[in-house]
């Protein structure tokens, strides 16, 4: 063959490197998602592509065929095409043998170097880019491809999945869709400035939902606002005037006695109507939901569904009631700082290097708000108080500290044994050998 042939034939080798390359990583990158959408909306290619992405090992052993087989082709028409062209160029300054050999190299160089930038590295790096794009493109002709390549598909695929069982490996990736894998989308998507800040932050409180348990977000028992059965009318004006909640428990005596709730607004029509506010019968109350304290919030949100409610007592093993919940309460967790008031807020910044924190803080949230390090044994408690009691293995007195990755979380005010609030300090320098949490004694005596 004339050398424009040989270099015709050549140059036809790289293309189809270049398109198996192409498809390689097109089909491979591909997002499924995409491309069930796009099959749903009536593109027939990319079912083409689905069908192909369903069969990884009959796709990926026709690529390594065709690859391998189109670059030992190449490698022999470019010895024979293009060895005696180079070999001429060094006749007359080295002698034929050496000559001979320097033709050869440049002629592997050549060969190489045009398989790896055109028929490798660029194809690659184009189908990265738009992979769903070029697999729509591309995918007809691989499924003709695996249809020409069948009987050897079948003998190399045979063999290397028998090796994958011998070695205990999946046949296939796993698609299995994980929270983190969503939330890991959400926060490539705010870099990219396609999802914006607020959007991720409520996708990462879905899923908080299924850890956090009532505890976490309900107001504790000794901040209840209950109403005694026997209590008078006067006592009942005053605490509703007082603490104006829509809905107060109802209890016989002690709080841990419910006997159900009452609305404020039959309240307010007893008394537009002029009638006594007694809650000694039983037309006025409503029994209340009581749910155990391991609930996450995902499951109160469904018992509050099932039960038509958006209020409810937490009781823990021993039958005593520990706090009460509402549909509020899940929701500002879900939406963050956003829908509480500067009064509500449980983490205000005091400058740039300290907060104040109410004890009752779930350590998720200030995990996220001060991006501190997960804390140590945290399935052990929930609050920053009780990460502060699990470490000093006691109730602390003001002015103690625990100190963890880099922040001091000093005890600011006790109320009847309860942490009530704290104050977080970022460290200027973590120091060196330092362990991840350490305690200290108070401040000052």
């Amino acid at each position: 063959m004339t050398p424009i042939e040989n270099t015709l034939i050549f140059f036809a080798l790289v293309a189809a490197s270049a398109f198996f390359s192409f498809s390689e990583i097109s089909l491979a990158a591909a997002r499924k998602l995409k491309l069930k959408q796009m099959r749903d909306e009536g593109d027939p290619r990319a079912a083409c592509v689905l069908f192909l992405q369903e069969q990884p090992g009959h796709f990926f052993t026709a690529v390594q065929i065709s690859v391998n087989a189109v670059g030992i082709l190449a490698g022999v028409l470019g010895e024979g095409a293009y060895a005696p062209v180079f070999s001429r160029l060094f006749v007359d300054v080295a002698s034929p043998e050496t000559a001979s050999f320097l033709g050869s190299a440049c002629s592997f160089l050549l060969v190489t170097t045009s398989f790896i930038l055109i028929g490798d590295l660029i194809p690659k790096r184009i189908a990265i880019v738009a992979p769903e794009a070029i697999a729509l493109r591309i995918a007809p002709a691989m499924v003709l491809c695996l249809k020409a390549l069948r009987p050897l598909i079948w003998v190399f695929n045979g063999v290397a999945s028998h090796i994958l069982r011998l070695l205990g490996l999946p046949p296939s990736r796993p698609e299995d869709i994980t929270p983190e894998d969503i939330v890991a989308l959400a926060n490539a998507g705010e870099e990219a400035g396609v999802v914006a800040r607020q959007e991720k932050q409520l996708i990462e409180n879905v899923f908080e939902l299924e850890t956090r348990t009532a505890p976490s977000t309900m107001t504790a028992r000794e901040s209840i606002v209950w109403l005694d059965r026997n209590e008078s009318d006067e006592s009942i004006r005053a605490k509703i005037s007082a603490h104006p909640h829509a809905k107060f428990p109802v209890c016989a005596g002690t709080i841990d006695r419910v006997v159900g709730y009452v609305d404020s607004k039959d309240i307010l029509c007893r008394l537009l109507n002029g009638e006594p506010l007694s809650l000694r019968g039983d037309s006025a109350l409503h029994t209340a939901l009581i749910l155990p304290e391991t609930l996450t919030l995902s499951e109160i949100i469904e018992q509050f569904k099932i039960m038509r409610e958006d209020f409810a007592l937490i009781i823990n093993e021993y039958g005593l009631i520990v706090g009460l919940i509402t549909l509020n309460d899940v929701t500002c967790t879900l939406m963050g700082d956003s829908l509480m008031t500067p009064a509500d807020e449980q983490i205000i910044q005091r400058d740039a290097r300290s907060w104040l924190v109410d004890g009752m803080t779930p350590v998720g949230d200030l995990e996220q708000r001060l991006q501190i390090e997960p804390f140590p044994d945290d399935d052990q408690f929930e609050t920053i108080a009780g990460f502060m009691m699990y470490v000093l293995r006691r109730v602390p007195r003001p002015t103690e500290s625990v100190e963890h990755a880099g922040f001091r979380f000093e005890v600011l005010d006790i109320d009847n044994h309860k942490i009530d609030q704290l104050l977080v300090t970022r460290l200027d320098v973590r120091r060196e050998g330092d362990s991840d949490v350490s305690v200290a004694g108070p401040a000052h005596p």
